[in-house]
């Protein structure tokens, strides 16, 4: 099997464990920096142009990983290449769904997945009783598409709130506000599903310094035994946003596990490394069984 794989560099960690799974096991693969195709439309046969060469043809699959600053883009080659009915590992539709917070938490809560109590709202005159309505203060505000913790802020006090939202309000920034779960203790859970199972998952905790428990922002790992619940509700978020490979964050609470967030490019570096489990071959296996099946999702 011939596969592309949509990465901007061979420098990243999870770009090089994919491509070495995928040689391992006996396929050729090849990376592609997705920013640095073109589409083209309007002649006899659409293209997606690499070097200078049309590549539509050349793979039998693709394994997206499309940064959050080129999400447009990146969806837009991911769904050129399933219009040619190339099997990709995470459909357009999907990329562009994770992506945005307010569009996965709409899903996922229509579909009686649990998440903690969320605001979406650009009103700056009632900004107050926004705040009261989760509660009031400590309170969770994010923007819409970040990433690795970033753009992730604990607002302690009503006056820091809103300043905070105020500030982002007349920025235009799409942010959403949450209710602070002070019994996760800045922990919560990765859970990585591959093909509507789970294949791995650990416990991220923050540090001091930080309540944010991402490991790029310093925060440290280890293994994590799921319950039943855990398990299937990251199976199911990752089934209704369609995702075949999914980083699914969870956290405990008094009112049994929360949905966060759901990733569609994530990381395996440090799930890898505190599981020991081998994710990348099993995205390798995923994309084979599918590829060979013709299972379009």
């Amino acid at each position: 099997m011939d596969i592309g794989l949509l990465s901007v560099s061979n420098n990243v960690y999870s770009t090089q464990r994919i491509a070495e799974e995928a040689r391992y096991l006996g396929h050729y693969i090849e990376q592609i920096d997705h920013t640095k195709c073109t589409v083209k439309l309007g002649g006899s046969k659409p293209q997606v142009l690499y070097q200078e060469e049309d590549i539509i043809d050349e793979f039998d699959a693709i394994i997206p990983r499309i940064g959050t600053k080129v999400t447009n883009h990146g969806v837009a080659i991911v769904k050129q290449f399933e219009l040619n009915r190339v099997f990709s590992a995470a459909r357009s539709l999907s990329i562009a769904r994770a992506r945005n917070k307010v569009r996965t938490l709409q899903l996922l809560s229509q579909n009686q997945i649990a998440i903690p109590q969320t605001l979406f709202a650009i009103d700056p005159e009632n900004i107050e009783q926004q705040i009261q309505m989760l509660g009031g203060p400590p309170l969770i505000i994010k923007i819409q598409e970040g990433t690795h913790g970033l753009g992730v802020i604990l607002a302690e006090s009503l006056k820091s709130a809103k300043s905070i939202i105020d500030t982002f309000y007349k920025m235009d920034s799409g942010i959403l506000l949450q209710e602070y779960i002070e019994e996760s203790n800045g922990e919560d859970l990765r859970i990585f599903v591959v093909g509507h199972k789970v294949v791995a998952s650990m416990k991220r905790m923050s540090t001091l310094e930080d309540f944010r428990s991402n490991v790029h922002r310093g925060g440290q790992t280890e293994k994590v035994k799921l319950s039943k619940k855990e398990e299937s509700m990251a199976i199911d978020a990752a089934k209704h946003l369609g995702l075949g490979v999914a980083g699914i964050d969870l956290i405990r609470s008094k009112r049994g596990p929360l949905l966060l967030e759901v990733n569609a490019s994530p990381g395996l570096r440090g799930i890898e490394a505190v599981t020991g489990i081998n994710v990348a071959k099993e995205i390798i296996l995923y994309v084979e069984k599918n590829f060979r099946n013709n299972k379009w999702r």
